[in-house]
């Protein structure tokens, strides 16, 4: 009932002929100008230096960084903590309310 229509390749028409190669007509030689001047290598890991303010300002921007991070996190246990009680306030009084009914009858 459900089968899938797999379409057919349809056959090429027509002469189907081969590439053509392109060679070149005329090859230029090129003489070298001069040697090469050796260049000294590239040190592959750079060296860091820090001065006291670059190491000052290190430390800051770390410390910025985790005071933020920390701020984060303690709003969002704040956030979790408040939502639980309101929570537990609302079962609290839907339990009251239940109970108040239930002796009313």
């Amino acid at each position: 009932m459900l089968r899938p229509k797999i379409p057919t390749n349809p056959t090429p028409t027509g002469l189907v002929t081969p590439p053509t190669l392109v060679k070149p007509t005329a090859v230029v030689q090129q003489t070298p100008a001069s040697a090469p001047v050796p260049v000294a290598p590239a040190p592959s890991r750079p060296t860091v230096q820090l001065t006291p303010g670059a190491l000052v300002a290190v430390v800051g921007g770390g410390t910025a960084v985790v005071l933020v991070v920390g701020a984060v996190l303690v709003s969002m246990l704040l956030a979790v903590a408040v939502t639980a009680a309101s929570v537990a306030v609302c079962a609290l009084v839907v339990r009251s309310l239940l109970a108040s009914e239930a002796k009313r009858r």
